[in-house]
């Protein structure tokens, strides 16, 4: 048994227990509840001839009052709080589930831990928020006291309440939970999953709750695959083929908010004249009168009509970027959206909140919750489209941390505040399958893209380059296969992406599923030209086997690109890889993502492989290969062949 490091884990151990409960014994698999001396009750699983403390439940509670067992185990605390823990069989015997279910004053904290660093002897968990320092596997990430709703901060836009590890065990948390998670902040190795009524919870909740599931199984991948099919879902259709296909060219990276109608037909002309295909060019941020207004500003495009029909002429689809705010003096439409009742209202009565674009005012945020709402919103949206023409929409933002706090929302109060991200998204993607949104909670079904939130022009893990192989690995696990990278690039914010930053942003691009260009090859040179025209070959080469995986997606919820340890689910060294990613199950990509680098180390799980680019170099999986060569023009990946 290895040793744990969490002190207040260790020092349970050898305390006199009144509680002692068998939870599950299968002969494989022995699950025990004994009390410790803070008050709480340590978790003990036996498996593969190992017994360790994966977690303390009821961390800090208090006396136990009485134990009950009539099929499930209810334990009651002097201080009025209850736990019942059940236990199920998985699928004839694969695996067994316990379901955790606390109830208590709305005054109190719930507090159960998990133990990160040893859990029968693994190293890896996976899933959780996305970040903007997205680390994979995620038990290196550090969460102090963290709300965990979609927020802006961090790039918290998809916040699903999940966490599996390497040795095949999940665990899910119920959405009517006021989550916040502590992770490597008050204890190392340890992630506290915390339910607490505190903003931005309501403190109107009548009730305290937390309640998860914990299921067991053999291996990662059959965890997941269980998670999937009995909690997170799979979409249920595939985004627009011809996305996936060839490139989405969007103004707002090298443009910015400095469109207009001359700008956007040169753009146009460019990637024709440079014979770069196309599914779409996307007039991003600004082309609005006002903020919210949904009408065009006149200045810029005189005549949208024309705009969008020459830029059809050309073969450009057209879409135009949108989003759930309506900054305060953006009239007619701001007074009548307050009058009618279709803006988000604080529990202090005030709508004034802020986004990035409040240019020295005010804004506030459309109430998704509320249907009338809805129906205004997207009609503006669809008279807008039948007026010029537009193909469909890039809807941008939608985390419940741009609303007024605490917002007042229509429904269930215990699913607020999470239920505006997923009224809005489940929404704006009834436009079809060229819609594109940048959050997610609890939408998984949709067959919609969801974005990367913006990528910055850095080579490091804040927020750069290696962050687009992380993010789409979390994204994967956390049920969202269907994801569109950001800008190739980045989007420059600090600076401009180098040549060289470009080529290898759009070398990790080519295997996920659609590619967005807003800075361009030619202005760099005709080396980037020529190299850049390669990998927009080659992804479109591959789009068959890009949108099967979709397709299985769809079918099965299985990851489109999925980590190595996908096909290699017992195996260590996949577990821990972070910087390669698969297409489906037989495509390996390892993408250079150093500055500099014209080699990196590869790891190929067992099987052989086809080293492509090297024709005819069959490779024996299993192993390592260090320094594998990877000129500024190439792209490491394999294909297995048996």
């Amino acid at each position: 048994m290895q040793v744990a490091t969490l002190t207040w884990l260790l020092s349970s151990l050898a305390v006199a227990a009144a509680v002692n409960v068998t939870l599950l014994d299968t002969g494989d698999l022995n699950a025990r509840l004994e009390s410790n001396r803070f008050g709480g009750l340590n978790l003990l699983l036996k498996r593969r001839g190992v017994s360790e403390v994966v977690a303390v439940i009821g961390r800090r509670t208090g006396a136990i009052k009485d134990v009950v067992q009539d099929g499930d185990v209810v334990i009651q605390f002097a201080n009025e709080t209850t736990v019942r823990i059940s236990t199920d069989i998985i699928e004839d015997g694969k695996g067994q589930l316990l379901t955790v279910t606390w109830e208590s004053p709305k005054t109190l904290r719930l507090e159960d831990c998990i133990n990160l660093g040893f859990t029968l002897g693994t190293r890896n968990w996976y899933g959780g928020p996305q970040q903007k320092r997205q680390y994979w596997p995620i038990e290196k990430l550090v969460l102090p006291d963290y709300s965990y709703i979609t927020k802006d901060a961090d790039n918290c836009a998809v916040s699903e309440p999940y966490w599996l590890n390497s040795e095949g065990i999940f665990y899910y948390f119920d959405k009517k939970v006021p989550l916040f998670v502590d992770q490597n902040d008050l204890e190392k190795n340890a992630a506290c999953f915390i339910a607490q009524i505190t903003p931005p919870y309501s403190s109107k909740r009548p009730r305290n709750e937390l309640t998860y599931a914990i299921g067991i199984l053999e291996d990662v991948r059959q965890a997941h695959e269980y998670a999937v099919k009995e909690y997170i879902g799979k979409p249920t259709g595939i985004p627009d083929i011809r996305m996936i296909t060839y490139p989405i060219w969007s103004t707002w990276a090298r443009y910015k908010r400095n469109v207009d109608h001359n700008v956007v037909m040169r753009f146009a002309d460019e990637i024709t004249s440079n014979n770069f295909p196309n599914s779409q060019l996307e007039i991003d941020d600004l082309w609005e009168s006002c903020y919210g207004s949904m009408t065009v500003d006149r200045d810029r495009f005189p005549n949208m009509r024309e705009t969008v029909d020459r830029l059809h002429a050309k073969g450009f689809r057209v879409t135009l970027w949108a989003h759930p705010f309506i900054n305060k003096g953006c009239e007619p439409w701001y007074s009548e959206a307050k009058s009618k009742g279709y803006l988000v209202n604080s529990e202090y009565g005030s709508a004034e909140t802020s986004w990035w674009n409040d240019n020295g005012t005010t804004t506030a945020y459309i109430d998704f919750t509320r249907p009338d709402a809805r129906t205004w919103y997207v009609g503006r949206l669809r008279r807008l489209q039948a007026q010029y023409g537009i193909d469909s929409f890039k809807f941008d933002a939608g985390e419940s941390s741009w609303s007024p706090q605490i917002p007042v929302l229509m429904g269930d109060i215990r699913d607020q505040p999470g239920v505006i991200t997923a009224d809005y998204v489940r929404e704006v993607a009834l436009f079809g399958p060229m819609v594109e949104v940048r959050s997610g909670y609890r939408t998984q079904d949709l067959p919609i893209f969801v974005r990367m939130n913006d990528k910055d022009t850095y080579w490091t893990f804040e927020n750069g380059l290696p962050t687009l192989i992380t993010t789409l690995l979390q994204m994967n696990i956390n049920g969202y296969p269907l994801v569109l990278p950001d800008m190739i690039g980045g989007n420059g914010y600090s600076e401009e992406p180098s040549k060289e930053l470009f080529i290898r942003w759009l070398q990790a691009n080519v295997f996920m599923p659609s590619m967005q260009f807003s800075y361009v090859p030619w202005d760099f040179d005709a080396e980037t030209v020529r190299i850049s025209r390669k990998f927009v070959q080659l992804h479109a080469q591959y789009a068959p086997q890009i949108v099967a995986a979709c397709r299985r997606a769809a079918q099965t919820g299985a990851p489109v690109n999925p980590p190595v340890w996908w096909i290699a689910p017992t195996d260590v060294s996949a577990l821990d890889i972070w910087d390669e990613f698969l297409l489906g199950e037989t495509i390996l990509v390892a993408p250079v993502i150093e500055k500099g680098s014209r080699a990196r180390d590869v790891y190929l799980p067992a099987g052989r492989w086809l080293a492509q680019g090297d024709p005819g170099r069959e490779l024996r999986g299993g192993d390592w290969y260090k320094e594998y060569p990877a000129p500024l023009d190439t792209l490491p990946f394999f294909v297995k062949i048996d």
